[in-house]
């Protein structure tokens, strides 16, 4: 007897993909046994098609940044990756050639971080494309790094650079000159899975930059009921992103508050910077202190290169 389409599509396309308690896909859920004396974490994030990725993009790198995305949210807890589940809503006329292409990319970056598909659902959608992935992590009890935490006088911090996400958006839909960094940082965005584990213990609060550097300093100032001032001029930029700002300084609003960037932001105490320092060579990532958490209104205040106050015209990416 032949397998119905959906079992057929599943045992090609994702059952390669199944790892220990997956149990071949053939089951209404995995098993899973969490690692000893370890708290579960765990983040879902949703992808669509022409909002969160480009139609067009390849099926690979929309599989490697729908896995990457949400380990940015492991990253931020200072959690390590354990499996994750997976529900894909296809458009009619979905090529196995597409699948394939999608499986060889979720394949490359399960080897890569070391995790893999536990389960998940397939369904068919009039469209557009939509994925979903819930992604399960695990953490020492008590050790977790949290949202809430800063207090006025900590400094804030940020891994790698800032702005290329953004920008690489638009240098992937042809409106920004790029020799392809950008548009590659863009769709493979860099989990900061070994900095957040070397985190724990250093940071006060911590998460990713998903929405915009600006706007997501803003919910960790929300949290810990106080404000916040960012150094426009020590924001650390990819050559690529201060080539483009240098060509076009009107630039800088998009690079501070667009979003897919998938870096840390983080709180530490005054007089803390050699223990952040040592976490960032420790997991071999760089990490910029860009202001300072004040007394105060929830506020973040941006300041240029003068300490004049720089206006945003945007506060960072909605989901609605």
């Amino acid at each position: 007897m032949s397998l119905p389409p959906e079992f057929s599509l599943i045992a090609r396309h994702f059952r390669p993909l199944a790892g220990e308690g997956a149990l071949a896909l053939s089951d209404d859920a995995a098993l899973l046994a969490p690692p000893a004396g370890q708290q579960l974490v765990l983040a879902a994030d949703a992808m669509v098609a022409g909002v969160h990725f480009l139609p067009d993009d390849p099926p690979a790198s929309i599989g490697r940044k729908l896995l990457r995305v949400n380990l940015s949210d492991l990253a931020a807890m200072g959690a390590a990756p354990l499996g994750y589940l997976m529900t894909v809503a296809l458009p009619k006329g979905t090529t196995p050639e597409w699948l394939d292409g999608f499986g060889a990319g979720l394949a490359m970056d399960q080897a890569e971080f070391g995790l893999s598909v536990l389960g998940g659902d397939t369904v068919s959608t009039p469209g557009p494309l939509s994925l979903s992935l819930t992604i399960l992590g695990s953490v020492p009890p008590g050790e977790a790094l949290l949202r809430r935490g800063a207090r006025p006088g900590d400094e804030l911090w940020v891994s790698g650079t800032i702005g290329d996400g953004a920008l690489g958006l638009r240098a992937a839909r042809g409106e920004l000159a790029d020799d392809g960094f950008l548009a590659g940082r863009y769709r493979l965005p860099q989990p900061r899975l070994a900095l957040g584990q070397a985190l724990r213990g250093v940071a006060r609060a911590a998460m990713d930059v998903s929405d915009g550097l600006a706007q997501d300093a803003g919910h960790l100032c929300r949290l810990a009921e106080c404000g916040a001032e960012i150094e426009a001029a020590a924001v650390p930029l990819s050559p690529a992103a201060r080539a483009a700002l240098g060509a076009d300084a009107a630039l800088l609003p998009l690079i501070l508050s667009g979003g897919d960037d998938y870096e840390l932001l983080f709180a530490a105490p005054p007089g803390d910077a050699a223990r952040v320092q040592a976490a960032g060579r420790a997991a071999r990532t760089p990490v910029t202190r860009i202001g300072r958490f004040t007394e105060g209104a929830p506020d973040v205040t941006v300041r240029d290169a003068t300490g004049g106050l720089l206006n945003l015209p945007r506060g960072g990416w909605s989901h609605f």
